[in-house]
């Protein structure tokens, strides 16, 4: 488990105001309940958007939390994804850790260069050779890109997850990396992490 030990202080302000904000709202609908003066039924549909945003911008904070120790270039990595999202261009993007991942993924072409949100975008521009498969962020560097990941065996049937998803479920199930995800279909950004999915806020940056 990873020891939460970090700041980033707008975002933590904004995070610790959105959840006072629906305390305070939830008391209100007690009281109202409590009275019998109204419906509450609207009032709990908000809250309930409510929760949705602050899932998502604590998804951010910690995002953070988890990349800090491991690179210094996480705005670049927000400048990214946020360009590709808006473009709906997809992308896979791997945070190394603590945890070797040679033995987990098939290498892809070496890169070697200094981790830019220019170059990350480019590397994942449809119709570039790179796009497909994920690119391997080593400290501030790109050391790969094309690399193929192990595929989380999770989501069968029913259940539809895609194929960048289930890569990124596939690795964190198996190592502590974290691993970005940018949806091609709908633009929505997210990250794994110990085989499980957070929705990141595309209105906030890194």
């Amino acid at each position: 488990m990873d020891h939460i030990n970090c700041d980033f202080s707008p975002l933590k302000k904004s995070l610790k105001e959105d959840i006072r904000q629906v305390l305070t709202a939830l008391e209100n609908n007690l009281e109202a309940m409590d009275h019998g003066t109204q419906c509450v039924l609207s009032n709990l549909e908000k809250i309930k958007e409510k929760f949705v945003n602050i899932e998502m911008k604590a998804a951010t904070f910690y995002l953070n939390c988890y990349m800090a120790p491991f690179t210094n270039k996480y705005p670049e990595l927000s400048m990214s994804i946020q360009n590709m999202s808006k473009v709906r261009h997809g992308g896979l993007i791997v945070i190394q850790r603590a945890d070797s991942l040679e033995s987990l993924i098939k290498p892809g072409i070496p890169i070697r260069a200094e981790l830019t949100h220019s170059l990350i975008e480019s590397i994942f521009f449809p119709g570039n050779p790179l796009h497909d498969g994920a690119v391997m962020v080593n400290n501030n560097q790109i050391d790969s890109a094309a690399n193929v990941l192990p595929l989380s065996s999770r989501f069968t049937g029913d259940k539809k997850i895609g194929t960048r998803h289930r890569a990124a479920l596939g690795l964190t199930e198996q190592s502590d990396a974290l691993v970005l995800v940018v949806s091609e279909e709908t633009g929505r950004i997210s990250f794994a992490k110990n085989g499980e999915l957070y929705p990141i806020s595309t209105r906030l940056p890194l």
